[in-house]
C-alpha cells in the first residue's frame, strides 16, 4: 500500500502479514495506509464515520481489510488510519474527505496492482528463497521507482527473512517518485504494527515470499 514520508510526498503501503498476526488473512497484498509523512492526528474533532464511506465498503473489505482485530464490523483499523492519518491528508484537495481519503488509496492500489506486478515479474509465492535483489530489480523495471520493502527477520534457526510490507512514494500531485531519500523520515507504523518486527529487507539475505499463510 502507500506511505507519505516528505514534506511534499504521500507513502502508500502493502501489507502481508504472517497468519500469527492475523485474524483470516488474505492470500493478496492488501492496503496499510496512504499517510502523510511527520504528522499524525492532525484534527481530533474529525471523527471517523462509516456511513461516509458506505460506498466503499465492499472494496474496502476486500483491498483494505482488518486483519489485526476481530471486530464483527471491521472498522477499527479504518478509523485508525482515518484518525491518525487521514486527517493530515486530508491538507490536499484531493484527499479533503473521508470518502475521498479512502476511494483514493484503493485507486492507487488498484493503479499499481502490485499483486499483477509481481506475479508478471514471475516472482510469486513459493516455498523457494528469492534474492532481495531481484525483487528490486522488478519493482523499480515495472514502476520506475525504487519502492521501500520491509521484512520480518529470520526466526530462530532459519536463515531467510520474510517479506512483510512494500511502500511506495507518491508527490502531492499523486505522482510516483523514489523512496530512498525519504527512508530517515518517521514510521507512520508504529504503534499498531509492531515495528520492531518488520524493518527494511536485509539486502544479503534470501528472502520467503510465503505461499501458504500457515
Amino acid at each position: 500500500f502507500a506511505c507519505i514520508h516528505a514534506a511534499n510526498t504521500l507513502c502508500f503501503c502493502f501489507l502481508q502479514m504472517n497468519a500469527n498476526d492475523c485474524h483470516d488473512p488474505p492470500k493478496y497484498w492488501t492496503i496499510h495506509g496512504l499517510w502523510p509523512d511527520r504528522a499524525e492526528d492532525c484534527n481530533r474533532t474529525w471523527h471517523f464515520n462509516v456511513t461516509e464511506i458506505k460506498d466503499l465498503l465492499s472494496d474496502m473489505r476486500h483491498y483494505w481489510p482488518d486483519v489485526l482485530h476481530s471486530s464483527l464490523n471491521r472498522t477499527q483499523f479504518w478509523k485508525h488510519e482515518w484518525d491518525k492519518h487521514g486527517t493530515c491528508a486530508a491538507t490536499l484537495e484531493v484527499l479533503n474527505s473521508q470518502k475521498k481519503y479512502f476511494s483514493k488509496a484503493i485507486e492507487l492500489y488498484q493503479h499499481i496492482d502490485l499483486n499483477g506486478c509481481l506475479l508478471k515479474a514471475g516472482i510469486k509465492p513459493s516455498s523457494s528463497y528469492y534474492k532481495m535483489a531481484a525483487i528490486k530489480e522488478a519493482l523499480t523495471r515495472f514502476y520506475g521507482v525504487t519502492a521501500k520493502i520491509q521484512c520480518l527477520p529470520p526466526e530462530e534457526g532459519e536463515k531467510a527473512q520474510t517479506i512483510g510490507q512494500i511502500e511506495f512514494c507518491f508527490t502531492k500531485e499523486l505522482q510516483l517518485v523514489n523512496c530512498t531519500a525519504l527512508e530517515g523520515g518517521s514510521n507512520p507504523m508504529q504503534a499498531h504494527l509492531k515495528p520492531s518486527e518488520l524493518s527494511v529487507c536485509n539486502d544479503t539475505l534470501p528472502t520467503y515470499y510465503p505461499s501458504e499463510v500457515q
